[in-house]
């Protein structure tokens, strides 16, 4: 006679549904690996590029390498580090769509950076493909420099190394990925190594762009122009107090005072 442990497995195996199959890498935008699977993004809507005010030098920067990699070019893995808020992550997929949007055959890959020890599985399937793809980790950061060591060699230097059709990037808020601590340099053996290995991630992404807190001028070009593109006025000193009683001047906070001043407006974004 069967186990009844084995029967209830059995039986649970059976009412649980099928899982659903890998999305096809050329018939989307936009998609997402959890780890094992690639599924489409349900809804990839990114903000229009023009609305990202302050960072026109990182804008053209990143544009320039996409289109290259949209082409078939040679392209670079980014780095985009910095001040929280300051549109790092709406940078990157905005950038994707406007390459999509002039007829460039790019799409965007988020993953999700708690299974980084997945990434040859994804390398190995879209370098099956002849799409280029853009690989996103978003607010990555590491512990210690040994934990980012794998990644290292997924980016240059590894047996599996990323396929030519695929670039990472990555954003963060600090510029070498990895906290440093002034007392490496006194308690290593060689202090200089113990630097270099802390360094030696940011080092593999050849194109790296800083974003840094932004200025009140700057700040208010920002909410208005959200504010204009949603048909809606404001007072710039009440967007600068908003600011101030956040403790922080940033496209995020330029983009909740609207949503707070659409809401009372009775509006919908």
């Amino acid at each position: 006679m069967t186990d009844p442990i084995t029967r209830i497995a059995e039986a649970l195996e059976r009412l649980a549904p099928p899982p659903a199959p890998p999305a096809d890498p050329l018939a989307h935008p936009a998609y997402v690996w959890r780890g094992h699977s690639l599924a489409a993004a349900r809804a990839f809507a990114p903000l229009p590029l023009e609305l990202l005010q302050g960072m026109e030098p990182q804008r053209d920067a990143l544009l320039a390498n996409l289109d290259r990699l949209a082409h078939g070019s040679a392209a670079q893995d980014v780095l985009l580090w910095g001040a929280r808020g300051t549109g790092k992550s709406a940078l990157v997929k905005s950038a994707v769509a406007s390459v999509q949007a002039k007829g460039g055959n790019l799409a965007l890959v988020e993953a999700v950076t708690q299974h980084l020890d997945a990434l040859p599985e994804l390398f190995a399937l879209l370098a099956a493909s002849a799409r280029p793809f853009v690989i996103f980790l978003d607010d990555l950061g590491f512990d210690a420099a040994g934990d980012a060591r794998a990644l290292r060699s997924l980016l240059e230097g590894g047996a599996e190394a990323r396929p030519a059709n695929t670039r990472l990037i990555v954003t963060s808020n600090r510029r070498h990925l990895i906290p440093r601590d002034i007392a490496e340099q006194a308690s290593a053996i060689n202090p200089r190594d113990s630097v270099d290995d802390s360094l030696a991630l940011a080092d593999r992404f050849g194109l790296s762009l800083g974003f840094h807190a932004i200025d009140q001028d700057t700040y208010v070009h920002i909410v208005r122009g959200y504010a204009d593109a949603h048909g809606l006025t404001f007072d710039p000193a009440e967007a600068i107090n908003w600011a101030t009683r956040r403790g922080s001047r940033s496209g995020r906070v330029a983009w909740q005072y609207v949503v707070d001043l659409a809401g009372r407006s009775g509006k919908s974004l």
